[in-house]
């Protein structure tokens, strides 16, 4: 008996496209096994209807982004008890939020970029002189609640201004010291560390264009070049940080390399699955295929995570 495989994709988050992209190779991948049926799913106000007209066995969250990897998809599907992939209700829901990620980082003494958190109802004036007093520039702004890069400027005292008001829908963000150095990411399977890669960006940096456009150029490079004392050590830095939000499946984890530390920028719990995407690319470089990993990821699934 076939079973049966609900691929959730597209959403209403600023990755849409990149999850339907990541659900299209995920179901591909699994059309070509006989043993497997399987659908794409959007998550609409439908959703549930269609989760009890299809009866999955398992249900592969394959979405990216606000609603889809921070909570509240999760929250749904445990409501349903069907077993589903990759982190739970509240790691998601914690990795998602870059603050309260960032306050269990500094409390485990694991280093990332400091911050502070800019409100656009409150902070005015003396933001610059704040700035230089407790980050300096240039500094990086990003939204709170938001994957992939998306709306993440490198700023100076002179854009500054200007790439604030582009952020001014999210009423705040965070504003973190800018860490030059080398992007260096790093995947976890359930207990296991996959394996690294770095990356070097065309642009300025690895923002959400030299994530997805292949014209970007971005260069992959693995195996990393690091000594196997430093290779370890931000493989065991990604692996703790992992079990500490209490992730589940697979997470990929983003480094600065600079001067001899690693700073932890971010941990994704759903990362991406595309023809670009990195942990298909670090799991090959370890022996994994494609297939290999999406099984091992549908073997993982289940209720209560």
């Amino acid at each position: 008996m076939k079973k049966k495989i609900l691929i959730l994709g597209g959403g209403i988050s600023k990755e849409r496209l990149i999850s339907l992209d990541t659900a299209k190779s995920v179901y591909k991948s699994l059309k070509k096994k006989k043993y497997y049926s399987a659908i794409i799913c959007e998550p609409d106000a439908d959703l549930i209807h269609k989760i009890k007209k299809f009866k999955p066995d398992i249900i592969f969250n394959a979405l990216h982004g606000q609603f889809g990897e921070d909570g509240y998809i999760q929250t749904i599907l445990e409501s349903q008890k069907i077993k589903y992939t990759h982190s739970g209700v509240i790691a998601s829901s914690i990795a998602m939020d870059k603050e309260v990620s960032k306050k269990i980082f500094l409390k485990n003494k694991i280093l990332t970029p400091k911050y502070i958190k800019y409100k656009f109802n409150i902070f005015g004036k003396n933001l610059i002189a704040k700035i230089q007093k407790k980050l300096n520039f240039p500094v990086v702004i990003k939204p709170i609640n938001e994957g992939s890069s998306v709306n993440v400027y490198i700023c100076d005292k002179k854009n500054l201004k200007k790439n604030l008001k582009k952020l001014v829908a999210y009423k705040e963000i965070l504003i973190e010291e800018f860490i030059a150095g080398r992007e260096i990411q790093v995947a976890i399977l359930g207990q296991k560390k996959l394996g690294a890669i770095e990356l070097r960006p065309k642009r300025k940096f690895y923002d959400y264009e030299a994530k997805y456009n292949i014209k970007a150029k971005t260069q992959h490079i693995i195996p990393v070049d690091l000594k196997k004392k430093n290779l370890d050590k931000v493989m065991n830095i990604a692996f703790k940080a992992h079990n500490l939000i209490g992730c589940r499946g697979v997470t990929r984890s983003d480094f600065k390399f600079y001067k001899g530390k690693f700073y932890l920028l971010e941990i994704n719990t759903q990362p991406g699955m595309t023809k670009l995407s990195l942990v298909p690319e670090i799991a090959a470089f370890a022996k994994m295929s494609f297939i290999d990993l999406i099984e091992w990821i549908l073997k993982d699934a289940s209720t209560n995570r």
